[in-house]
């Protein structure tokens, strides 16, 4: 009785891991950690991400981790601009908000950005960079 098994090519393993996931990983456990983190120092104490805008940034930070495992070039793009474009607004956001708070009330110095809110801006940078990356990467073919 022949094998069969010599008749099959072999087949060749598909790589997991795409050109940009390095920085989707490191952008999204940013936006992962940021969120968790203070992200609003006061005279009374802090304000942490998840009173707020930090519940989305976590969600876009899975996002990010999901998208850097999928190993499809547009995917990476998308969860790359979902995710980056998500982080990068909120804090934006947060920041002016901040501002109009500290106008309104004329205490300047006294609200100020922290730890986490700065992370994810970060994160965001670092994923919308990413996803131009990926976008402007020439195409492998396999």
């Amino acid at each position: 009785m022949a094998s069969t098994m010599s008749a099959i090519a072999p087949t060749t393993r598909r790589r997991v891991l795409h050109p940009g996931s390095i920085g989707m990983l490191v952008g999204g456990l940013m936006a992962v950690v940021g969120s968790l983190l203070p992200w609003v120092m006061t005279p009374l104490g802090v304000v942490y991400g998840t009173a707020g805008g930090g519940l989305w940034t976590l969600c876009a930070g899975f996002v990010a981790v999901a998208g850097a495992l999928i190993n499809h070039r547009w995917s990476a793009v998308a969860h790359c601009a979902v995710a980056g474009l998500a982080t990068t607004g909120i804090a934006a956001w947060q920041l002016v908000h901040l501002a109009t708070l500290s106008a309104a009330t004329d205490s300047w110095g006294r609200l100020l950005p922290s730890i986490g809110l700065v992370m994810v801006a970060g994160a965001g940078v670092v994923l919308l960079r990413t996803g131009v990356r990926v976008w402007r990467a020439p195409v492998v073919s396999a």
